[in-house]
Parts: structure tokens; sequence; C-alpha cells
């Protein structure tokens, strides 16, 4: 059987494989078999999903498999993935399961799993699940058969942890913010979070239908959201992608600050409050070269992954890190969170102008970013551009070319049929060249494939 997992859980095409309700039923089942492992009825676990039309479907098969091997479901509805985290240790679930494709289209949809401790599963777990899915799954037996139930309070639950991290005492009053919620996930909880806390709001992609998740909003898709900060003269905007597990902030004119900003202006202030462990911020390498000489300049290290947050929080629960995260916006912050939680991270940036007076324009421009360039080639699925002779020799060309003045990064997608090309000189010129070089290349022999 093909690879079933990828960089963050089961993700693909709705009814395409492996996202067929078929499939989603025998993984339920895999992960029932998986974690009910003693034959005993007391087990749990969470499902939250995001507003796709397919997450339905999802849904029903997955707790089909699962209660077919003797788990018990409580489904939360529509929550952001940080939720689940939440959710599965606070209801002493044994696995918790967001069903999403995170800022993917509508069409796509995604299962990611969650560990009893509220952390994604490790590469072992998810491999075992997938060896079970091959197989011949044992169900229970008749009189073991797991239960279904709506949890009706999820959404609230969450929103009173997130609020909990916020400073006590302190209150939003007097900012007018612009909450993008790309039509996903956060829809509800994110606006109520910020109300309750003093903000005059602006929503924005809060009216799912389930086929506009993404489309045109969220922290892909800025432009709405710097819209309607210019049209009410806000203060801030906060977009968030589909499952509200990432974020980009943008000040009073509209402008973005990605996640390597965050993360310097976060990394910044605990440092200063003694409250960043070990001086370490973990991010991956895709962060711009620009943050790590930010971070450097105060004494600050820069621990890189590869690309992924699950791999940030495996790299920060090894090093006993606390703040790490993407500069696509995942931002971790594992004193709260088991995972890249976007409205936890808005928060912090909110409580960051309370506390300091200052604008978002001031604190979302905490460093100057090396020039940058990156483009996705997609390919033909079955084929391997990177294999190909003529790529291999573009690739290192353009290495021996930035060698001392800046790197390169060749990648594929995780999640989708695309070659990520990257890379960061201070000659804008050469920069270009490298790129687009590689890019020509790749395209030439996914055609020739």
């Amino acid at each position: 059987m093909r690879r079933l997992f990828g960089t963050d859980g089961v993700r693909g095409t709705a009814n395409d494989w492996p996202m067929t309700a078929e499939m989603a039923l025998r993984i339920g089942a895999a992960a029932g078999r998986y974690f009910r492992n003693d034959g005993s009825n007391g087990h749990r676990v969470v499902i939250g999903k995001d507003t796709r039309l397919s997450g339905y479907m999802f849904e029903n098969a997955l707790t089909a498999g699962l209660t077919s091997t003797g788990m018990n479901v409580l489904l939360l509805g529509p929550v952001p993935t940080p939720a689940v985290g939440l959710l599965t240790t606070s209801m002493r679930a044994d696995v918790g399961i967001m069903i999403s494709a995170s800022h993917n289209p509508h069409n796509d949809n995604g299962i990611k799993f969650f560990g009893p401790d509220g952390f994604k599963l490790s590469d072992e777990a998810e491999a075992e699940i997938e060896r079970l899915v091959a197989s011949d799954i044992e169900p229970a037996q008749a009189s073991n058969i797991g239960r279904a139930k709506r949890i009706d309070d999820g959404r609230f639950r969450y929103a009173e942890r997130v609020k909990s991290t916020f400073p006590h005492g302190r209150r939003l009053d007097g900012l007018k913010v612009v909450i993008d919620c790309a039509h996903g996930a956060a829809y509800k909880v994110a606006p109520e979070v910020l109300w309750e806390l003093g903000a005059d709001v602006v929503p924005v992609g809060t009216q799912p239908n389930g086929t506009n998740i993404n489309d045109g909003v969220g922290s892909t898709s800025v432009r709405a959201a710097a819209e309607a900060i210019v049209t009410h003269g806000a203060d801030v905007g906060i977009c968030l992608d589909g499952d509200a597990d990432r974020v980009m902030i943008l000040d009073e004119n509209g402008q973005v600050a990605d996640g390597d900003q965050l993360m310097a202006l976060f990394a910044a202030r605990r440092a200063s409050e003694g409250r960043l462990s070990g001086g370490t911020l973990v991010a991956t390498v895709m962060s711009n070269l620009g943050l790590e000489h930010f971070l450097g300049g105060r004494g600050l290290r820069l621990e890189r992954t590869k690309v992924g947050d699950r791999y940030v929080v495996e790299a920060m629960r090894r090093g006993g890190w606390n703040l790490g995260g993407e500069q696509s916006g995942h931002i971790v912050m594992t004193d709260y969170a088991t995972t890249g939680d976007g409205l936890l991270a808005g928060l912090q940036f909110l409580a960051a102008m309370v506390e300091t007076g200052q604008t978002a324009s001031a604190l979302a421009r905490q460093f100057t970013q090396v020039p940058q360039l990156l483009k996705n080639v997609r390919f033909a699925a079955g084929t391997d551009p990177l294999a190909q002779a003529q790529v291999r020799r573009a690739i290192t060309d353009a290495e021996g070319r930035l060698q001392g003045r800046g790197r390169l990064l060749i990648r594929k997608s995780g999640t989708e049929p695309l070659v990520r090309v990257m890379a960061e000189c201070e000659d804008e010129a050469l920069l270009r060249q490298v790129v687009e070089g590689i890019v020509a290349e790749v395209e030439a022999a996914s055609v020739a494939a």
C-alpha cells in the first residue's frame, strides 16, 4: 500500500485516495486497535473538525471505525486544532483527532492525530497505525462496541484556556481588532474571545458554508483583512488559517508580519523577562537569516529543524525549550499549548501592544529580512523531478554561486505534489537567477517525465 501519513497526518482530495470514507473508516479502526490495546471499554477519543463539507463524511467514518474496535468517541464539532490537543488531555482521552486540511482549499481534507499527552503522534506511532490499516483489523465483540457522544461545550473550554494566557488584569479596551477566521474552525470562538477581553471586533471570514474555507481569506490570503483594517481604521489584524493553528499579523496599515517577525518579538520579550528556556528559539530551515542574526545579536540561539510544526515541537521537547514555530505562522508556546495556536499567538501580540503602548507596526518589524525568494513548482503524481540529473546539476551550480553569500533550500512538500525552491541572498539579482534557473529545470524534468 502507498504511504498514508505525510508531514502532518493523512491528507488529500476528498473522495480520492487516501481521503475516502472507506479509508477513514479503516484508519479509525486501526487507531482504535492501536490505542485500545488492553481490551477494556474505558478508552476515549476526541474528534474535532473544521468547516469543510467533507468533514461530516470523515467524522462519521472515523466514528464508525473507532467504535467498531471498542473506542468511545467524543465529538467536539468545529473547533481549532489546538483545542483538540487541549481537550485530549483535559478529557483524559487516549487519542485526539482533528479533521482538517489546514490552509488547503475546501476540496482537500486531512486527519491529524494527537496522543494522550496532547502532542502530535510520533513517526513510530503513525507507522504502526499505518501497518494496522493494511492488516486484518480485529473488531471488538458485539458487547464491547464503543459509544459516541456530542460534546457541546468544547469551544467554550478552549476559549477559557486561551483567555487565561492573556496577562492578568489587562484588557483590550480601546483596541479595534480585525479578526479573519478564514471561514474556518475558529469562526465563532476567535471573535468571542476578543470581544470578551474588551476589543472592538471587526470580523472577517466568519460565514462558513462548507466550500468557502480559505477562499480569499485567512492567513494565506490577507487582502480582505487588510482592506477591513483600512476601511474601519483598525489598530491591528489577526489572520488565522482554516484550522486556526497558524497566524499572520497585520499592522494598522495592513502590512503583514510573518511568523519570523512574531517569533523574534516573543523571543526578545521572553528573554528580557527570563522566560525563554535555554535562551533558544526553535524554527525550521525556512526561517529567514535575518531572524538568526537578530537572535545572535541578543545572545540568543536559533535551533533549526526540518519543515513541519511537529518537528519543531519534537525538538522543543527534546531540548526543554518553550518557544518555537514556523515562518508560515505556526507559533508554539509549550507553556500554554501542545501545538501551534494562531489565536493564542495573536493574543500574545495584543498583550505586547497593551503592555508597551506601541503600535502594531512598531512591534511587527523586529528585524530586516535578508532577501528571500520562494517558488513552488507543481509536478505530476508519480514523478520525482529532484532525481533527474539536470535538476541535480542546477542545484549544485546554484549552491556554488551562493557559497558564502546566502543559502539554498530545495524540498518536496509533505502535503502537496510541489517542489519548493527557496534561496536567500543580499544580491537580489543573483537570488532571482539561481531560483529561476532551478525552477526551469524542475519544470522541464516534470514535463519530460
